[in-house]
């Protein structure tokens, strides 16, 4: 049975959230100086929360004023202390793969082996299995709270124009619910082909990201040069797969810089992964992200996954996490966000697009915690931001009323119990957060 949500937000089209508590991280850049507004930090590791009543006016968010001021005439709800976010914006995930894990699986949960399982799988990728599943994906996350999301799609030869049709269909039939962005993923040496031409046409024709995998290899230089001189031509972002694995002599992550300064590329650069600069030295570490920061560079780590796969070997306990150094990164005035990455797929066995459950996990594998801080912007706001969404992931007065309201009244209570009777708002109206039965999709797989 679905879980009863612990607030019914009035119908009405003005009412009042009341006994909210705001993580001061979401406030900072959008509330004014005017608004009268009281921290509850006290001591160094205290969280950080601001006590506060919200006016939602026709959708948008019209005040946000001290505990206490909402009329007792009007509509209002009292959240009790009650933890309100804004909604999610998920960075890097892959709906093409997406909940085929019943269908072909991982049998040793390797990179490898992922790969070759994919691989197989791609027979079945037909236009109504990939709309099916990918639907089932947008209905989770949507679910959950997530307002905007970026999938990558695997795009070698017809895979590539079957792929888009399916996700322009899902943009146009989702568009007043969720931004769906797409990114082309082939390994680079697929650009300096002709093929690779015709991969950069295409995506520019439905207003893609060109994407890809950066491996190194003897050719890695030609190859991100032929990238930036196509995404230059077209106009194009780029969102790059960089240094998935635990070789410290894996560094496409500063070579994707080099190319970008040299190139003078302008337009947004994202890098996915990193997790070889976990196992680097301090010396290349430094040097690398000092090229980063120069070339603004946006970095999304993905934690669940990186730890599902990397230093995964038979009989023997993983020595190390396999995510990227997101603290260092951060400290360094570098962008960095968390996503899903893959979803119930033979690169990531669980998941369900939830970006509380992103920002959970993470906490917990990277100890973004003491203080937690601002850590929450990097599933909300910074990803909201590289992927070129002003408005999304904000908590502010005239911005659209896309909110997440908790039962838990602190960080510790909303990272240590699942908050599957959260409130999901969209502009202001409370959204069915009941997710789809996985038996739906046991006609394409095959059973449960």
């Amino acid at each position: 049975m679905p879980i009863t949500p612990f607030v019914t937000p009035p119908s009405a089209d003005a009412f009042w959230l009341c006994n909210a508590r705001i993580p001061q991280c979401f406030l900072a850049a959008t509330v004014s100086h005017r608004t009268p507004v009281k921290s509850l930090a006290a001591a160094p590791f205290s969280e950080d929360l601001v006590a506060a009543d919200l006016h939602i006016q026709a959708g948008q968010i019209a005040a946000i004023a001290p505990v206490g001021t909402a009329p007792p005439e009007t509509p209002s709800i009292d959240l009790a202390r009650g933890l309100v976010f804004p909604c999610f914006v998920d960075l890097h995930t892959h709906l093409d793969k997406g909940h085929i894990w019943p269908r072909q699986s991982n049998p040793d949960g390797t990179f490898d082996q992922a790969l070759a399982a994919v691989i197989a799988d791609a027979q079945h990728w037909q236009r109504d299995d990939l709309y099916q599943r990918m639907e089932f994906s947008l209905r989770c996350a949507y679910a959950h709270g997530t307002q905007a999301l970026r999938t990558h799609f695997d795009a070698f030869g017809p895979m590539a124009e079957t792929a888009l049709e399916v996700l322009t269909a899902l943009q146009s039939a989702w568009r007043d619910r969720l931004t769906l962005q797409t990114v082309s993923l082939v390994s680079l040496d697929y650009y300096l082909t002709d093929q690779g031409k015709k991969l950069a046409q295409l995506v520019a024709e439905h207003q893609g990201i060109l994407g890809g995998v950066a491996y190194p290899n003897p050719d890695l230089t030609a190859q991100l040069d032929r990238l930036f001189t196509l995404a230059t031509e077209y106009d194009l972002a780029l969102d790059l797969h960089v240094d998935e694995s635990l070789d410290p002599a894996s560094q496409v992550l500063r070579a994707v810089a080099e190319t970008k300064l040299r190139h003078g590329f302008e337009n947004s650069v994202v890098c996915g992964h990193c997790c070889s600069l976990s196992v680097q030295s301090i010396a290349d570490v430094a040097a690398t992200l000092e090229l980063v920061k120069v070339a603004n560079l946006g970095i999304v780590s993905l934690p669940m996954c990186n730890l599902y796969l990397q230093d995964r070997q038979p009989g023997l306990t993983p020595r190390y996490r396999g995510v990227t150094i997101l603290h260092e990164l951060k400290a360094a005035g570098i962008p960095v966000a968390i996503a899903s990455d893959n979803t119930r797929d033979p690169f990531y066995a669980y998941g369900d697009l939830d970006g509380l459950e992103v920002l959970t996990q993470s906490t917990r594998i990277a100890h973004l915690d003491r203080p937690i801080a601002d850590w929450p912007l990097a599933i909300t706001r910074t990803p909201a931001d590289l992927m070129g969404l002003e408005h999304a992931g904000r908590i502010g007065i005239g911005q659209s009323a896309d909110l997440i309201l908790f039962k838990a009244r602190s960080f510790n209570e909303l990272l240590a119990r699942a908050q599957g009777d959260r409130v999901v708002l969209r502009q202001g109206r409370a959204i069915d957060t009941t997710l789809p039965d996985y038996a739906e999709l046991d006609p394409l797989l095959g059973g449960g």
